[in-house]
Order: structure tokens, then C-alpha cells, then sequence
């Protein structure tokens, strides 16, 4: 008679993520299932990117337009909606119309897009927050509930550098609508929040991707969330190149390096758009996975 082993709990037989956090773990559960834990999927309720077949993303793609019970569909669309006033903005720098766009300014345009990245950036922390660590273990998710912090999470600290990125957009382009700042004033009101804005936005990036990958790089072509996250770094890239280049050395500077900048804004907005819009599709992968179980 051959004896099996019962199990009494869940074993975790594999573990994945760029070190020291993990982002992907293999479990056996005590039916004898397995069950792939992701991190990312996990926070936004997602399934693992593993079951993302061809046919559960081209359904996605078909019905992600319309999905106002889903969180990750707001914050994409918010953060879409952001990336287009960035995108006008950057546009009429090069191409400026008299008195404006309806009478707004490219800095007016700029301070309005930082409005909706911001709110995108504080969902997006707030669902960090809210996730259930898997598995649960004690009362561990309550104290980091009421804390707010759980260093050991990358997504964690990917969403809350870019919500901390976007309040430095806040500030930035919001000075930036002040026409009275000497070059000096610039530098220190709208260049470095620019900056630091830009560096968060481009480690918050860069996690995500990590976390996506569940290692520092890794090229995952077939995977939806990995085009999400591989877009939304190369806006990031464009975002901190563009704060780099509109450094004020003295009162007199050189257009063509300003022009330089706003063009890498201009790459940077349109990364984030098309980035958030792929957010749109992603969430709605899990409608889509049951539909073609269910043979839909």
C-alpha cells in the first residue's frame, strides 16, 4: 500500500523576485492544487500573467472600454486623461496658438494634467495599501493597514514613489504658471520638484517593472502586464531626460535645449498614455479569462 503524505497546510514550492522582495511564489495547496501567486496581479485583482492567453487579451482588448466597477480601470483612464493635457501642453510649446489654447497656457495646461496623475497616483497608493498580503499570517495586515507601510512589498514602494512623484508635479508646474520668477527662482521653485519628481517617477517605474519581471530584467514580450510596465518606464525615462534639460544656467538660455526638453516631455506624456491606456485591457483580462473558461 503506498502511503501519502496529507497536507495540513499550504507549501510554497517556489519563490521569485528580484532580491530581497518576492513577487511570485508557486503554492500547493492542501486540495493538492497549485496556486500562482504574483504580486502585482494579486494587488490589483488580477489574473497571473501566466494564464494570459492569446484569446483572453484580444477579448480584453474588445470590452476594456467600459468598466466603472473596476479601480484599475480609473486609474488608467485618469492617468490617460492626465497624459493628454501633457501632451497638449508639450504641443503648444512648439506650436503656440494667440492667447493660448481657449485661453489657457501651456503652464495652465501642465499644472491641470499634474491634477489627474495625482489623483491616478493616490488610487493607485491607496490599493496598495488595502491589499491582503498572501498568505495571511496573524494579525500582520492589520497593523500594516493602519500603518500604511510594508517595506518588504515592491509594488508598495513603487506606488508610493510615483504618488509622491506627482505631488512634486504639483509644485513644479503650479510655480511654473508664475511669470515673475527670475532664473534663479526657476531652479529652485519649478527645476528641482521637476527633478525629484522626475527620479521618483523613474525608480517608481522601474519597480513596477521589476515587480512585473520578478527579476531586475527580463524580457516577457507575450506578457500584457509586461508591455504595461516596459511603457510606462520609457515615459518615465522621457519625464526625467526632459527635467534634466530645463536646468536654468543663467537669465539668457539656449532655445534649442528648452526645445529639447519639451520634446522629451512631449515623449514622456505620450509613453504615459499609451501605457495608462493599456491599463485598460489588462483589468479587464479577469472578465475575459472567465468568459473563455466558460467557453464565451
Amino acid at each position: 500500500m503506498v502511503n501519502q503524505k496529507i497536507l495540513t497546510q499550504d507549501q510554497c514550492l517556489e519563490s521569485q523576485g528580484p532580491p530581497p522582495f518576492v513577487t511570485r511564489r508557486v503554492h500547493h495547496l492542501v486540495d493538492g492544487s497549485l496556486k500562482i501567486w504574483s504580486s502585482r496581479h494579486h494587488r490589483k485583482h488580477l489574473p497571473p500573467p501566466e494564464t494570459l492567453l492569446p484569446g483572453i487579451v484580444r477579448r480584453a482588448f474588445r470590452e476594456c472600454w467600459l468598466l466603472l466597477n473596476d479601480l484599475n480601470w480609473w486609474i488608467g483612464s485618469i492617468f490617460a486623461i492626465g497624459s493628454l493635457f501633457f501632451i497638449v501642453g508639450s504641443v503648444l510649446t512648439f506650436w503656440p496658438v494667440p492667447n493660448g489654447l481657449l485661453g489657457a497656457s501651456p503652464e495652465l495646461i501642465f499644472f491641470v494634467g499634474s491634477l489627474p496623475f495625482t489623483l491616478a497616483g493616490f488610487l493607485q497608493f491607496y490599493q496598495a495599501i488595502i491589499t491582503k498580503p498572501y498568505p495571511i499570517v496573524g494579525t500582520e495586515f492589520e497593523v500594516r493597514r493602519i500603518l500604511g507601510c510594508r517595506v518588504s512589498d515592491l509594488g508598495w514602494w513603487s506606488c508610493f514613489l510615483q504618488f509622491m512623484g506627482t505631488l512634486l508635479f504639483n509644485v513644479c508646474t503650479f510655480n511654473g504658471m508664475n511669470a515673475n520668477l527670475n532664473w534663479l527662482a526657476q531652479d529652485n521653485w519649478i527645476w528641482v520638484p521637476n527633478m525629484l519628481g522626475s527620479v521618483l517617477f523613474l525608480l517608481s517605474g522601474y519597480l513596477a517593472f521589476a515587480e512585473t519581471c520578478h527579476a531586475y530584467w527580463r524580457w516577457q514580450p507575450r506578457n500584457l502586464s509586461w508591455w504595461v510596465v516596459s511603457i510606462n518606464l520609457l515615459g518615465c525615462i522621457g519625464f526625467l531626460v526632459s527635467g534634466i534639460l530645463a536646468v536654468n544656467i543663467s537669465s539668457t538660455e539656449a532655445p534649442i535645449r528648452l526645445a529639447i526638453s519639451n520634446a522629451f516631455t512631449l515623449q514622456g506624456a505620450v509613453g504615459f498614455l499609451i501605457g495608462s491606456l493599456m491599463l485598460l485591457p489588462e483589468a479587464a483580462t479577469k472578465a475575459s479569462e472567465e468568459a473563455v473558461c466558460l467557453g464565451g
